[in-house]
């Protein structure tokens, strides 16, 4: 599964893969294996990356095209 949200977020703030990777305690590598969807993301990395950015996790994840988690 490709991650092209997490990717477009990320661009979107102008971070790196490196900076991203220094948030979620992970390095770039492995950030970007997130992105190209070479890596199951764990799900406490999922709600950490949706908290940053301000979106659900069903938003990352391609299940809703609605940014906004609340009701």
């Amino acid at each position: 599964m490709l991650y092209q949200r997490i990717r477009d977020l990320r661009e979107d703030k102008d971070l790196t893969q490196q900076k991203m990777g220094e948030i979620l305690s992970c390095s770039q590598r492995v950030y970007s294996n997130y992105e190209r969807g070479e890596l199951d993301i764990p799900t406490e990395i999922l709600i950490k990356l949706a908290d940053f950015h301000n979106v659900s996790v069903d938003y990352l994840l391609n299940r809703t095209d609605k940014k906004d988690f609340r009701k």
